[in-house]
């Protein structure tokens, strides 16, 4: 079968005008059709068995009013003890973690 006469399918999908608009600004430096990108976006689905990225649950930072007293003490008393230990980190430590997780 020539290329020409492959039968396609379509797939219909409901995005921000913004992420819309941003994708195609990048796809456009790409020089990929939106087309073209979602096609290759399904084919490492069916290559992979699964999405082709990583997906995690981002952690939220904690909140203390939802600690009772005693949890509250407990953290503060934590970060006191970590303290007094020696386990602390350096605020270029603290800048590299950062920049790794979000690779």
């Amino acid at each position: 079968m020539t290329t020409a006469t492959k039968k396609t399918a379509s797939v219909f999908t409901r995005v921000t005008p913004e992420l819309k608009n941003q994708a195609e600004d990048v796809l456009d430096k790409l020089q990929i059709p939106m087309s073209t990108a979602l096609s290759m976006f399904l084919q490492q689905v069916v290559e992979q068995q699964g999405i082709p990225f990583e997906l995690k649950l981002h952690r939220k930072p904690l909140d203390a009013s939802k600690l009772s007293k005693e949890q509250f003490d407990q953290k503060i008393q934590k970060g006191f003890d970590d303290f007094k230990n020696g386990d602390t980190y350096t605020v270029d430590q603290v800048r590299q973690a950062l920049r790794d997780r979000n690779r």
